[in-house]
């Protein structure tokens, strides 16, 4: 996989214990990477991090916040990666509505300080540099955004990954230029992915965990936003362009030290009801009931990914539709129900991902 650039390399991922951060780090575990974990405390005893035993598989687990720059700088000293992924975030649109200061703050300062880090430490060579489909300035439009298009942000969450982008675009620019490559030898690229679904998120107010919860609690699935259009994609899509980004700027950090869109194909962008009543019809049980809110906080009502980018420049294309995605999602949730450790079905899924053939 990814030409084995991975193998041995020391990798410092940050958001380890989180939903997608998890997932990457068994990725890159497979890979043979050593792998360096930097984060918060897990979310939840359910999630995939604790689930998947994940704390005794790395080559460390470190605690600790974005936004502690001293920590951050210390663990990096010690350990010397090469490759950073930066996935620590705040990354929910209803926590950004209630504590704004702290998505600001974690999603923006904390994007400044990874970089400052690249920037300081002689060892990390490669950063990528993880954002949001958020971070572009929705103009509610039915085609793709393009890498290119404006930034921007209605809420605070979106426009914190807006604000994000513009740092690392600066930063690029300023202090690790292409152009410059053979002054200062550090490769920044960015990249963003669409709305993520996959075995083992847990987060509060997101769609598939509120699901999970309703269905196994025996409640009926309530769903806020019904009518909402997302690009719906299995976690192992984004996961899979981000290594690609990763091996690509090993092999050379000149030509891919920019920006990618990593999203489903056009067909899976459906609303939030058809993507509840599939996982429920899958599942087997849960009855799906309208609980929007008129009064509500504002969320986009439609989002979409163009991916031409990414296809072209790293021959990157989602593997698994929306259906595939959801019954991959639904059957690491019911075989969690009966097994002590994910790990192994963890592992299944990506090999299954990755030897997928797109016709």
């Amino acid at each position: 996989m990814f030409n084995n650039v991975y193998k041995d390399k020391v990798v410092l991922l940050t958001g380890h214990t989180g939903f997608k951060g998890s997932w990457l780090a068994i990725w890159l575990n497979m890979l043979g990477a050593k792998v360096v974990g930097y984060s918060l405390d897990p979310y939840s005893d359910k999630g995939n991090f604790m689930a998947s035993k994940l704390q005794d598989k790395l080559l460390a687990d470190v605690r600790g916040d974005i936004r502690d720059q001293k920590k951050l700088n210390e663990t990096i000293q010690k350990y010397q990666p090469e490759i950073i992924f930066h996935l620590a975030a705040q990354a929910l649109v209803k926590t950004a509505y209630n504590d704004p200061v702290e998505t600001y703050e974690t999603n923006t300062m904390g994007t400044v300080y990874v970089l400052e880090a690249v920037r300081h430490n002689a060892c990390l060579k490669t950063a990528i540099m993880i954002t949001s489909d958020k971070c572009y300035e929705n103009v509610e439009q039915m085609w793709g955004y393009k890498e290119t298009d404006r930034m921007g942000g209605y809420d605070p969450y979106s426009a914190s990954k807006g604000a994000a982008e513009l740092i690392i675009s600066s930063y690029r620019n300023s202090y690790f230029n292409p152009k410059d490559y053979d002054k200062h030898s550090k490769a920044v690229a960015c990249v963003r992915a669409g709305n993520v679904i996959g075995g083992g998120d847990w987060s509060e107010n997101r769609l598939i965990p509120d699901c999970i919860r309703f269905i196994e609690s025996g409640q009926d699935i309530e769903i806020r936003n019904p009518i909402a259009t997302r690009p719906w994609e299995h976690v192992l899509e984004p996961l899979s362009g981000y290594l690609r980004v990763g091996e690509k700027l090993l092999e050379d950090p000149i030509t891919y030290a920019t920006s990618f869109n990593f999203g489903p194909h056009i067909s899976a962008n459906k609303p939030v009801l058809e993507v509840v009543q599939r996982l429920a019809q899958y599942y087997g049980k849960g009855k799906v009931v309208n609980a929007s809110d008129p009064n509500a906080v504002h969320e986009n009502i439609l989002l979409n990914l163009d991916v031409t980018k990414a296809y072209v420049m790293l021959n990157w294309q989602a593997k698994w539709g929306l259906q595939d995605a959801v019954e991959k999602t639904v059957d690491w949730y019911q075989k969690a129900l009966t097994s002590s450790d994910m790990y192994d079905f963890c592992v299944q899924q990506i090999q299954e991902h990755f030897d997928k053939v797109v016709n």
